[in-house]
Parts: structure tokens; sequence; C-alpha cells
């Protein structure tokens, strides 16, 4: 994915015709791209901004069954989502992909403790493999123990239990890539701006490039909106009716520092609406998350003052040592895409996805979590091939290993020669092979000749300057919150959030991508604007108001277009 990858993908676009044209480059679209390429179909995709720029790069970096959904009776989703967990952490990303161990606190004397296990022994059963060790059960003592952070007084007992987690953004960006690997045309910043039509049926849609403002049409068989929370937006601009609604409910999570909480696992938490993680992150917890409708700005959801708060009071209620203000370093805020249904409550809609034909040769897909992607893809080209005249074959998904795969554990092996080779420390190799797995070569290779290159980010010291490049020569980064909030994580990882990086991590992207002085000085800006705007929207007391301040920051990319539904 490198500039000049991009230009031969705008040519290709326009000169093609496609089997299947996907709309969105979240973790579904990218899905639904790589499931469509390795069938042998022509498919293209593009995104208006970023990969994951959306929900995919927000969520609580979970690969998991969902285990408050047994309590609803959705075993069907539960046994589909560990099954995909198991994919991932044996098959398709085990570098990506990793077990977490989390803390279930009982409160019940008697009642609780089997009520509890009958559910994990499900749990534990229904994915069909054994890549995560079963649960185990503590007493008081042997729960605090293992989280000292916990007040004695907030638990009885407990049960440890793992699922998996992984880097949203870097997982749905890997998928993206494995498409590409396989044929597709794939393409960020390229936005759609209608719908093209032959009689009654879709067969194609107008684009713009949201860095130049160019036009085109892309035609194809079929169309794909994978768009998410935008879903209904783009069913409008098509002309047509949807299949169903989708409704966006904000999830906020916080980012503290690995000290704040004393604990060698995850813990889970339930509340009066739902549940709450404390999710281990490298040197970091994630906390989270709120769940509460959102009615404005989709591309660009804020965390209040009340989100906040609310995090902070119901982790505090079990914490020893409660968590302040000063201790977070970063705040997050994403919008799920639930399929709208009978209850009001948003913690309550089902997580099951849809996949609807709302015209001849347009297919739209919604609803579903994060971790059932790939089955969500695999639904969706399915549903299109009843557009496509020629046959299609079964999805493959299931045996084709995301980019980084392949090789992953003999490198983990031979991390000690690896590091020797590179002049690197074997946690700094480790460290980037579980980003990068056995494209670890190609990535350090980029440095060959300047060793500066091989030195840590000023101010993100987790991170390399070689990153940097090869995130804009190989990643299809085309600007400078790409690389800090989707490529790296450093907006959520540290305290200035990505501001004392802005300079050192643009000049770099500046030697791959051309940039002026006046452009690099334009995406700094911009960036910190964005920055304060988040900040400033964190303190006030409601969404109308917090989205009102956060909605002030400049946009990116120079040409997209708004409100075009």
């Amino acid at each position: 994915m490198s500039p000049e990858q991009r230009d031969q993908a705008w040519q290709a676009l326009s000169a093609q015709h496609f089997d299947l044209v996907v709309i969105g480059g979240g973790v579904v679209g990218t899905g639904v791209a790589l499931d469509a390429a390795t069938r042998g179909l022509r498919v293209g995709l593009v995104e208006a901004r970023d990969f994951a720029s959306g929900t995919s790069s927000r969520s609580s970096k979970l690969f998991h069954g969902g285990l408050r959904y047994l309590e609803q009776l959705e075993f069907g989703l539960v046994r589909e989502a560990l099954h995909e967990r198991e994919l991932m952490l044996t098959r398709l990303a085990p570098h990506l992909v990793k077990p977490v161990s989390f803390l279930y606190p009982l409160h019940g004397r008697f009642w609780e403790r089997p009520y509890v296990a009958a559910g994990l022994t499900l749990y534990d059963t229904m994915g069909g493999g054994r890549s995560v060790p079963r649960q185990k059960h503590l007493t008081r003592a042997g729960a605090l123990r293992l989280a000292p952070a916990l007040r004695p007084d907030s638990l009885v007992g407990a049960v440890r239990y793992y699922d998996a987690q992984a880097d949203d953004a870097r997982h749905t960006l890997t998928v993206a890539r494995t498409a590409a690997h396989y044929g597709a045309i794939v393409r960020t910043s390229t936005q759609v701006i209608g719908f093209e039509r032959e009689a009654d049926r879709v067969s194609g849609v107008r684009i713009r490039d949201a860095e130049s403002g160019a036009e085109t049409s892309v035609f194809a068989h079929a169309v794909v909106n994978c768009t998410g929370v935008w879903t209904d937006e783009l069913q409008r601009l098509s002309g047509g009716r949807g299949r169903f609604r989708v409704r966006a409910s904000k999830g906020v999570h916080l980012v503290v520092p690995r000290d704040r909480i004393v604990a060698d696992t995850g813990i889970i938490l339930r509340t009066e609406k739902s549940v709450l993680f404390i999710i281990p992150w490298r040197s970091h917890w994630i906390v989270g998350t709120t769940d509460t409708d959102w009615n404005l700005d989709l591309a660009h959801p804020a965390a209040t003052k009340a989100d906040i708060d609310y995090v902070l009071d119901h982790v505090n209620r079990v914490l020893a040592a409660p968590l302040t203000y000063d201790d977070i370093e970063g705040v997050y805020a994403g919008l799920r895409p639930l399929l709208a249904g009978e209850s009001e409550q948003s913690s309550k809609l089902s997580r099951e996805h849809a996949v609807g034909r709302v015209a001849p040769g347009l297919v739209a897909i919604a609803g579903g979590k994060y971790t059932t992607y790939r089955v969500m893809a695999a639904d969706a080209v399915d549903a299109a091939a009843a557009d496509i005249p020629n046959r299609v074959a079964p999805s493959i998904t299931d045996r084709v290993p995301l980019l980084g795969a392949d090789g992953y554990h003999a490198l983990v092996n031979q991390s000690e020669q690896l590091g020797a080779h590179y002049h690197l420390h074997p946690y700094r190799i480790r460290h980037l092979l579980d980003r990068y797995g056995s494209l670890l070569p190609e990535v350090l290779d980029v440095a060959a000749g300047r060793r500066d290159l091989l030195t840590p980010i000023p101010g993100a010291p987790e991170y390399l300057r070689v990153e940097v490049v090869y995130a804009a020569a190989h990643e299809g980064a085309l600007h400078l919150e790409d690389v800090l909030t989707r490529r790296t994580r450093i907006s959520i990882e540290y305290p200035h959030r990505g501001v004392d990086c802005a300079e050192p991590v643009a000049s770099l992207m500046a030697e791959v991508l051309g940039w002026s002085p006046k452009t690099v000085a334009r995406e700094i800006e911009v960036y910190t604007s964005r920055v304060a705007a988040e900040r400033a929207s964190q303190s006030e007391p409601d969404d109308a108001a917090a989205d009102a301040v956060r909605a002030a920051a400049p946009e990116a990319r120079p040409d997209l277009l708004e409100n075009l539904a």
C-alpha cells in the first residue's frame, strides 16, 4: 500500500469492471474484500477516511465470545464468536490475537459460584478448542493475591477465566493488506458520493478522492454497504429504503498506567446496566465501557465528563486505591452499530448481524460484533452472489492466515538471534513481532543504512521511528493522525496524546510522502487542534456540548465532503 500503489488503485478503480465493490474500510468491509478476493472474485474497496477510522479502532480490543450474552440466552452468537476466537488464536492471526485472563469477582456466598461456574463451563466448551486455559476458582485470599488492587470487601471469592485481545486497528489494517495481497484493489481517502444505476439496479458507485477532489465512477455487478453506523446514511444516498435500521451506541474507554492498578489479570465487573472491563494493555490498562445512544456526529463521537465520571465511579467501587482524573493517559469514544430492536436500552440490543439485498445490485450488512467479522463477511458475499453472473465459490477465509501469521512462531523462538542481527533488545523484537508477525524483516529492512530509524520515537519510546516510515511507505498512512491514532496507538497511550510526537513523526512521513514544509505544518496543526478539541470536549457535561466542541476541530482530509446523505 505504497503511494505509487495508491495512484495505480485509482486507475484500476476507474478502468476495471468488478464483481464486487465494497464501501467501508472497517473490519467488516476489509473482511468482505478478503473473502471475495480469496473466492476468486474481482473486488474493489473504498474507504472515505482511513482503515478502521470508525468503530474498528475504538473497541474494547477484545476477541471474545461475549460472556454476558449467555445470560441473554444468545447461545448461537456466543458459540460462533468463541469459534472465531479459536481460529484467530491458532491459525489466522496468532501474531495479533493473544489470550488474556479476567477475574470475575463473586459477591454471593452460596448461590453465585455455582451459577457462574455453570456459565463459564459453557463458555469454556462451546468454542470447540483448547487454546486458552479453562476457568479456575479462587478464594478471596487467592483472588487478592492475583489482584491486590481490589478492596477486600468487594468480593467473597472469584473465578478466573480467559478470553483473547488484539489491537483492533492493526488487525483491521492487516485484513485489508491481506485482501490486497490476494488481488483486491483497496483504497482509502476515497469517498462514495453517489450510486450508478442501470434501470432499476445499482451498477456501481461514484467516488471522490478526499485528498485531491478528483472524481470517477466504479462499476460492478454488486455493491456491498459495510459502513457500520453510516449504513442508514449510505442507504439514503442510494435512493432506496433500508431493510433494517442501525442505532449508534457510544462506548467510552479510559487508558491508565499499569502501575495504578496492581493486578496480574484483567477484571470484569457487573454494573446495573452491563459490564465494565479492566483490560491489560501493554504497559497500561483499558477501563470501560459506557453504553448510551449517540445521535450526533458519527465520525467523531465525543466523550463527556459524565461518561468519564461514570467509568471512574464504577471502577472505584472495587479499587483499594481509587483512580482520579490525573491518572488518565488517554480517552477514546467509539460507536457500536447495533441493529435497532424493541428494547430501548442499547446494552440489550442484539449483537447478531443482518444481511439484506436492499435493491438489485446492492447488499447491506450491519450489526454483529468485531469478533465475528469473518462470518459477517462470508454472509455478505453469499448475499451478493445473486447479482454476480458467474458461479461464486464457497468462503475459504477460515483457512487463509492473515499476513504475518505464517512463520510467526518460528521468529518468536529466534528473537534472541534477530535481536543480535538488528542490534535491538529481544524484548523490542518480540514487541514488533506482535505487531507485524513474520513481516518483521520487511519492516526493519526499511532501516537498512539508517541506524537512526531503529531508535525510539521522541515522546513515545514503545515505538521505533522505522514504524512511522513503514506506515507511510507500506501501510497506506496518508496523514499524521493515521499514524498516531491507528498505525500506532500513541494518541491514547501517552498523556500528551501524541502532541509531543507530532513534529518528529510528521518529518518522517514527509520523507516518504513528499510533504512540503507547509504541509508538515498543516498536519501538525490539524492534529494538535484535534487533541485540544477532544480534551475540551471531555470537560463538557453532555453529548451536545461535547459534540459542538469536538466538531470545531479541522478535518485531516482536505476534500472530504460532509452530509452527503
